[in-house]
């Protein structure tokens, strides 16, 4: 093989690298907006623009054609940074799991407060 070649195949395991590191960190975001968005307080303005995000990055329709993923990937990360500034509008921090509801002892005490 040749230096060019070497060169050329060494960039593009870079490049693969590199896409599937964005890609992982992508999919934790979206990972934790979904639980984030499984609130009853948030609106569903924010669950439409989660669901059309993720649904639009994997239609096979573009703006721009198969090979450029920018539009995907941008709209994506568009609607990501929005769920975020809508979970701390809600009192939610962005990559925190909702808590579970405080869990009422079932004893004869506590059924006598109720």
């Amino acid at each position: 093989m040749e230096s060019w070649q070497v060169v050329l195949v060494a960039a593009g395991a870079v490049l693969a690298v590199a896409t599937l590191a964005v890609a992982a960190v992508l999919l934790v975001r979206l990972v934790r907006t979904y639980l984030l968005l499984r609130g009853a307080d948030v609106p569903v303005s924010a669950r439409t623009a989660f669901w059309g995000a993720l649904l639009y990055t994997v239609f096979p329709v573009d703006l721009l054609p198969d090979p450029v993923y920018l539009d995907d990937v941008g709209l994506l990360l568009l609607a990501l940074h929005h769920l975020s500034g809508v979970a701390r509008r809600y009192g939610r921090a962005p990559g925190e799991a909702q808590a579970a509801p405080p869990r009422i002892p079932n004893t004869p005490e506590a059924r006598r407060r109720r």
